[in-house]
């Protein structure tokens, strides 16, 4: 029996806010209408976590849980943090 425990990866999102490296489904920029829409949806449902800090959202994080998240960071610059 290993004595292992394990620990959850974080993702540093800027101003002191992080997320579950394992809980990502797609990061995507905010652009989009599909993606304006799933914005919107997910206000609705009481989904969307703002981490922008008050700046404008550069990318939009969706979980495994349909949780939509507003980052104010590039995605191309989380996706650099996964390594």
């Amino acid at each position: 029996m290993s004595n292992k425990k394990n620990f959850a990866t974080l993702i540093n999102l800027g101003f002191n806010n992080v997320v579950v490296k394992e809980k990502i489904v797609a990061i995507v920029s905010p652009d989009a209408a599909p993606i304006k829409r799933l914005k919107e949806e997910a206000r609705q449902s009481k989904k969307l976590i703002d981490a922008t800090s008050g700046r404008r959202a550069r990318a939009v994080i969706i979980t495994e849980s349909d949780h939509v998240i507003l980052a104010s960071v590039q995605p191309e610059t989380i996706a650099q943090r996964f390594k």
